[in-house]
């Protein structure tokens, strides 16, 4: 039985980053556009799962409907820092 997954659909997700998304409670993009890139990037991180800022990146080109490489590189270092910041307080 095949089973669709809605975010296997959006840009830059793929089975893997799908798996870590399911394993951290995101199972629609409504929970994406909830939570956001950076909160469920870190919970990847706290699950330990050795993601890496390109998941981070593609998270957010998910939610832009953008491939990760397109997305401004100014936004992604204001995505990094926060990841990092929000990390470090957590």
């Amino acid at each position: 039985m095949i089973v669709q997954d809605e975010l296997l659909e959006l840009k830059n997700l793929g089975k893997t980053s799908v798996q870590w998304l399911h394993a951290v409670g995101v199972h629609r993009r409504e929970q994406l556009v909830e939570r956001g890139a950076v909160g469920i990037y870190q919970a990847v991180r706290a699950r330990g799962f050795k993601a890496n800022r390109v998941l981070l990146y593609a998270l957010q080109g998910a939610l832009m409907d953008v491939h990760w490489n397109d997305i401004d590189p100014g936004l992604k270092s204001k995505l990094l820092a926060q990841a990092e910041d929000n990390h470090s307080i957590s």
